[in-house]
């Protein structure tokens, strides 16, 4: 894989040097690192942490959790969110994380019904914050759903079977239930996760979502990796989100500035470039 190629031969869209700029950083953000990869840093060792898997049991308690979770966030979401100036808070929602998967790891994968809700609750404000840096209007239900929208971005395509094609495919596979749960929102001025528009993205979004809690609660039950602790754990966790926040948000930015057909050829050119996508056929 290359990085860091010269970025004049990409002119020819008619982006500015700084978009341009801020794209390709986007992209990388979007499409290089998984969070098994992060994880293998934070315990300084080479292992294959995208492999590790949960029983059966505590695999339906993840899945449980991992609904719970996102109702949860996407109610914070819609009913607090507001219009005020971001804050710089996002070392502030490191430490949170931190606390609350060091107090996680003291009680062990027990924790995970109350522990991710909260986890995923102070990520959502650090995503919010890192949306209304790009201009985000966050009275808006359709922002409010792209902070959601970025629990479903996971792992990078290269890396990953659930997913062929990257960040734009995805964005594309959640576009109709991402438009229909904003205009149920718009039209009932309530977000009911039992309406059908609104459960099929949860649903979409947790499917998803699913995997990296599955590797975060299973890298806690593996011994071999007994020197990461629940707080280390946590803060790879919301640093992966943060990192793949601030890629949707500046694409998002830039598709209000250009177009969104004009960015994504863009966006699938530098991939290509950078060698995170080898076959040209996945741009779609």
């Amino acid at each position: 894989m290359t990085h860091s190629h010269p970025l004049p031969v990409l002119f020819d869209a008619g982006l500015s040097r700084a978009d341009l700029e801020a794209l390709q950083a986007a992209v990388a953000a979007l499409e290089r690192q998984s969070f098994a990869t992060r994880l293998a840093g934070a315990a300084n060792r080479q292992l294959s942490f995208g492999s590790l898997t949960l029983p059966p049991r505590l695999q339906a308690v993840a899945t449980a959790a991992t609904q719970k979770a996102l109702i949860a966030a996407m109610k914070m979401a819609l009913a607090s969110l507001d219009a005020q100036p971001a804050k710089d808070s996002i070392r502030i929602h490191r430490r949170l994380a931190a606390l609350t998967g060091g107090m996680g790891g003291a009680v062990g994968l027990a924790s995970l019904p109350l522990e991710l809700p909260v986890s995923t609750t102070i990520m959502l404000r650090s995503i919010a914050e890192i949306a209304q840096a790009e201009g985000e209007d966050m009275r808006h239900p359709g922002a409010a759903l792209a902070c959601l929208e970025v629990f479903a971005l996971g792992e990078p395509s290269g890396e990953s079977n659930v997913l062929e094609g990257g960040y734009l495919a995805l964005r594309a596979l959640l576009a109709k239930s991402v438009t229909d749960a904003a205009r149920f929102i718009a039209t009932r001025r309530v977000a009911d996760e039992t309406a059908p528009a609104m459960a099929r993205l949860i649903g979409a979004i947790a499917t998803r979502f699913g995997v990296i809690v599955s590797q975060k609660a299973a890298a806690r039950a593996v011994p071999v990796i007994g020197a990461i602790s629940g707080a280390a754990i946590n803060v790879a966790f919301t640093e992966h989100f943060q990192s793949l926040a601030r890629g949707h948000f500046v694409v998002r930015r830039l598709e209000r500035v250009y177009s969104p057909a004009l960015v994504h050829a863009e966006y699938a050119k530098i991939a290509r470039a950078e060698g995170y996508w080898d076959d040209p056929s996945q741009a779609a």
